[in-house]
């Protein structure tokens, strides 16, 4: 250590270290020892907090002559190159940023939330870089907003048991995401080909980009997002209604698309005595309750034949949101039950998903889609960024 300053009113620490005149360095491209200094360039790091003063390290970097690669400046062992910090306090960057929004990390520590940023790109990165995807056969495929729903990226993940998390995002959601995944896979190790199985919802774009690109993949619809379409249908049946029955029909949105086991027992009582009333929303949320049996049945044959004879109430109904839903369900019939062969689902990219809306909200929004991606691959990705330190 060549020098200690500590500054009480701008709370600040300055550590300053030197290294002994007549020094010799390895060369940082080739490791031969013995190089002589050419000059040295003054450089500055923030590093973790001394209490509650900030903590600077300053360092004469020296710049050695290496017989075959000229001069080269040499690689200090407390940072990373062209980094302004220590690798200590990035490593705690990297903890926080898990559990904490950025700009609200940034405010914390006392740092524009742009030198926050670049960390965390350095080391997601990184990682996502290293990763080994020879093992990946089961994908799911899920879009999330970044900007009040008209921006979007497309989450690629691993649904393999032992894996269960994102792998690869992209912008967009067309069937040029599947393209680059496929690219993404092969440079990291995988193989297109060995991808048989894929969760998704019923975008043709996504569909299109499987079948182009991922030639040996079997298609499941998600159940999630299949439910949803009917979730739909029963509320479009409801908002219909409510023209003529305002006064009965007020505030029960969310009874009639939660299950009743999601239901508090007031909930549930006020459901029954609507169950009672000849109501349109009557029947097409009878009929979503029996559409909900068809994922329970263990009998792939049974499943199929339960569900044609559920399409065929659902027609007979008349109900017109029930009706398409039904002939949705006819016209992606093979990809609906699929299901009760794979058994796949985007459970994983629904409950990750809302992790990330989660974060989202709370740093009100991303202000790239480069950040939004980042911060998935950090929340689902179950990389490990960040510097290696003992």
């Amino acid at each position: 250590m060549a020098d200690v300053k500590f500054d009480a009113g701008r709370r600040r620490l300055d550590l300053r270290i030197d290294f002994p005149k007549g020094s010799r360095f390895p060369c940082p491209e080739c490791g031969a020892a013995g190089c002589k200094v050419h000059d040295t360039e003054p450089h500055t790091w923030r590093h973790m907090n001394f209490f509650q003063h900030e903590a600077y390290l300053t360092a004469r970097v020296p710049r050695v002559i290496c017989a075959e690669h000229g001069v080269k400046q040499v690689q200090v062992p407390w940072a990373r190159e062209r980094s302004d910090f220590t690798l200590l306090f990035e490593a705690m960057v990297m903890a926080m940023a898990k559990e904490m929004p950025v700009r609200a990390l940034a405010g914390l520590v006392g740092e524009e939330d742009k030198r926050i940023w670049r960390i965390v790109h350095h080391y997601v990165d990184q990682a996502v870089e290293a990763q080994n995807l020879a093992e990946t056969e089961q994908v799911g495929i899920d879009d999330t907003s970044f900007r009040r729903g008209q921006d979007y990226v497309t989450v690629f993940c691993d649904l393999d048991p032992s894996e269960r998390r994102a792998v690869f995002v992209t912008e967009g959601r067309d069937a040029q995401t599947v393209e680059q995944f496929a690219g993404f896979l092969e440079a990291h190790g995988g193989d297109p080909d060995r991808i048989t199985e894929v969760s998704q919802d019923m975008s043709a774009a996504y569909l299109a980009g499987v079948r182009d690109h991922l030639d040996n993949a079997q298609v499941t619809f998600d159940r999630y997002h299949v439910k949803q379409k009917l979730s739909e249908a029963i509320d479009t049946v409801r908002r219909a209604e409510a023209k003529q029955h305002k006064e009965l029909l007020k505030n029960t949105r969310y009874l009639w698309l939660k299950r009743p086991d999601n239901l508090t027992e007031k909930q549930l009582d006020w459901l029954d005595e609507l169950l009672q009333q000849p109501l349109e929303t009557v029947r097409a949320y009878e009929q979503a309750l029996k559409f909900d049996d068809f994922y329970e049945l263990e009998d792939p044959a049974g499943a199929e034949e339960y569900l044609r004879r559920w399409v065929s109430e659902a027609k007979a109904s008349e109900l017109e949101p029930l009706v398409a839903f039904a002939e949705m369900l006819e016209a992606h019939w093979s990809g609906v039950i699929r299901w009760h062969q794979s058994r796949v689902s985007n459970g994983l990219l629904e409950g990750l998903n809302s992790l990330i809306q989660a974060a989202k909200r709370r740093a009100r929004g991303y202000r790239s889609a480069r950040n939004y991606k980042a911060m998935i691959y950090l929340v689902a990705g179950k990389l490990q960024p960040g510097p290696a330190v003992t």
